[in-house]
């Protein structure tokens, strides 16, 4: 599943990944609702399978290149250098606007139509999912075998519904209770990631460009995995 020097640079990337205000609101949305814990478990799952789905039609590409996994190639880093200058793009955007849209509360929907929801909210940002992206390409640059990638990818995708999750279990462990904390919770999330998140996207974009360009000029990248 990748040795530590590779999880050292992805799990920053997830952490800036988890940042979706979104998706929290969604939950938070479907906590509300009449079925509270089946609605908001629904909306992760569907997220989750659509980021499932996209992680086996990258996995099939990485397997189909596995030669270049184990023999990284100068498009390799300059595809990176290409995500570092829309990093940088993102964060110097997210810095001018007002944060992301409410999710507007409405009549209770059905579990199905959650999990609908969920899928939608991630579709949506898969295009803008630059942080998503860039973790692929740290697993290009890496000197791993299809299946090993594959794994990767896969943990990366179990990892990041985990925190979604936690909130929808302490929802069913507190009951009602509950609902004025997850407000709060959403608020900071929201504050937050309008601070921390182009902060973070503008240092890993920073250092994906400073890698990509150190590969050009030195023959080796600055970061090796």
């Amino acid at each position: 599943m990748g040795d530590l020097s590779l999880w050292a640079v992805l799990a920053p990337i997830l952490l800036v990944d988890l940042l979706n205000p979104v998706l929290l609101a969604a939950v938070t949305y479907a906590l509300g609702t009449q079925r509270a814990i089946a609605n908001a478990s629904a909306i992760i799952l569907g997220h989750t399978a659509t980021y499932f789905a996209v992680g086996i039609g990258l996995a099939l590409g990485i397997e189909s290149l596995q030669q270049r996994l184990q023999n990284p190639e100068p498009t390799d880093f300059a595809i990176e250098i290409a995500l570092g200058v829309i990093l940088l793009g993102v964060g110097f955007a997210m810095t001018r606007t007002s944060g992301p849209p409410a999710v507007e509360r409405g009549a209770g929907p059905s579990p199905w139509a959650c999990f609908g929801m969920g899928a939608v909210i991630n579709l949506i940002g898969i295009p803008f999912a630059v942080p998503y992206f860039g973790a692929i390409g740290q697993i290009l640059k890496a000197d791993l075998s299809a299946p090993e990638a594959f794994a990767v990818l896969g943990v990366y995708n179990l990892l990041y519904p985990l925190p979604f999750a936690a909130v929808v279990a302490a929802r069913a462990m507190a009951g009602e209770r509950a609902d004025e904390p997850l407000r709060k919770l959403t608020d900071l999330v929201n504050r937050a990631g309008a601070i921390l998140g182009p902060g973070m996207l503008l240092l890993l974009g920073a250092a994906f460009l400073a890698d990509g360009v150190w590969y050009f000029l030195r023959g080796q990248p600055l970061f090796p995995v």
